[in-house]
């Protein structure tokens, strides 16, 4: 698989040569550092997940594949545990070449001597950047042809924007690890608990089914706090009568979930949490309904919006017609977010959304989220009844052959279903 794409880069890049810098550990507080996960990219392209690792794509050398990686270290694998070494990224990694990182500053310019252009980021990583640059700039002076650096981002983007089929069996698993996390927390969540404990059951479901990791921090937000888009520090006591607001995703093999689900922590919506709740879930089902091969991008948004336009304009909160309040965008403090974004390595996965000066032509194989939502905050313009309600729901989208697949669909959604579902384990 890695070595298939790093094919298909090459032959796009159409010569020269591609340098690719893994991420760095980082410290979070004195010796202790943040959990380390590879930069998505490096992952992509090579599948090594040590850190400070440098790649090297060669289009049409004997070599085209060479690794740069920590050496292999005995003292240190009594602390941190073993290294892939040299010989590993050879052997287990498909390296055509490897050497020991600290040869870069003697190796790289040789590999990267006869390179006209050289594909490298500027900006993601200081140490890789000063060799490419000096390469560069000597090749300029001696050279007649000029040398130059070219962004590789866009040609990964338009290779990682549409997924293969075991790519979309990846997020297909990480979907359903969040959907069994999901369930088991709204059928745990009780008025009295703690947002921070709902996010802790997730984590634990989804442990338990082999995701190593969340694809981003859940939010859990409780009442008003789901009118906070990030919501970030999960401390608030869950009260009766709240609204709980969860997004969430599981991590498996790299690829994440992105899903919400809102529901009420007693079981029962009160009448205008369901008033908006219906308007939300309407929107959603409108969106995903234009999903298909050919459709702009922005038709997704499009018909998610008019429909909670309408909805504002049902529950009073705005007045006149639907099309004037659109574009004046009356709606954008009760729906200030897209209703979709890309996914896959990265919860808002790279890819553009827009060809030129149009929205993007949805293809077979891009995954994407459909996530419309109203937040009436607590100060409000709006009727009191409705103060202080936050509503999203979300759920991830295949772009198939025929139309689409929602990958999410197991997960209750109908007002019904959610309050049969919340608080019933024993």
């Amino acid at each position: 698989m890695f070595a298939a794409r790093r094919e298909r880069l090459m032959r796009a890049m159409r010569g020269g040569a591609a340098v690719f810098a893994a991420g760095h550990e980082a410290l979070r507080n004195g010796d202790v550092h943040y959990e380390f996960r590879q930069s998505s990219t490096f992952y992509y392209l090579t599948g090594f997940e040590e850190p400070d690792a440098v790649a090297v794509l060669r289009p049409g050398h004997e070599q085209p594949y060479v690794l740069f990686v920590r050496p292999r270290d005995p003292a240190r694998a009594i602390w941190d545990g073993p290294r892939a070494g040299v010989d590993g990224a050879v052997e287990r990694h498909g390296a055509d070449a490897a050497y020991a990182l600290d040869e870069l500053d003697d190796q790289l310019p040789r590999l990267l001597a006869a390179a006209d252009s050289v594909y490298f980021s500027l900006g993601s990583d200081q140490r890789v950047e000063r060799i490419v640059t000096t390469v560069v700039g000597q090749r300029r002076w001696a050279s007649s042809t000029a040398a130059h650096i070219v962004d590789p981002f866009p040609l990964v983007a338009r290779m990682r924007l549409i997924k293969s089929a075991q790519e979309v069996r990846l997020l297909q698993r990480a979907v359903d690890v969040t959907a069994a996390g999901l369930e088991t927390a709204i059928r745990a969540t009780r008025p009295g608990m703690y947002e921070y404990e709902v996010r802790a059951m997730l984590e634990a479901g989804y442990r338990r089914l082999g995701s190593p990791r969340d694809g981003f921090p859940a939010i859990v937000a409780a009442g008003a706090n789901a009118c906070i888009l990030h919501y970030p520090q999960p401390r608030a006591r869950i009260e009766d009568g709240d609204l709980l607001l969860i997004d969430t995703g599981a991590e498996v093999g790299y690829y994440g979930a992105d899903i919400t689900r809102t529901f009420p922590a007693n079981g029962r919506f009160r009448k205008a949490q369901r008033e908006v709740y219906e308007i939300v879930l309407e929107a959603q089902r409108a969106a995903i309904e234009t999903i298909a091969p050919r459709v702009r991008f922005d038709e997704v948004h499009r018909a998610a919006l008019k429909t909670l336009v309408r909805g504002l304009r049902s529950l009073r909160v705005l007045e006149g017609r639907t099309d004037r309040l659109i574009r004046s965008e009356a709606y954008r403090p009760y729906f200030m977010h897209g209703t979709s974004h890309w996914l896959g390595l990265d919860v808002h996965d790279v890819g553009s959304y827009r060809d030129g000066e149009q929205s993007l032509t949805l293809r077979p194989g891009m995954v994407l989220t459909v996530e419309p939502g109203l937040y009436i905050a607590p100060d409000a313009k709006a009727p009191r009844r409705l103060r202080g309600i936050g509503v999203r729901i979300e759920d991830d989208v295949l772009v198939t052959r025929s139309g689409r697949r929602v990958l999410s669909a197991a997960i209750p959604r109908a007002p019904e279903e959610l309050e049969a579902l919340v608080g019933s384990s024993a």
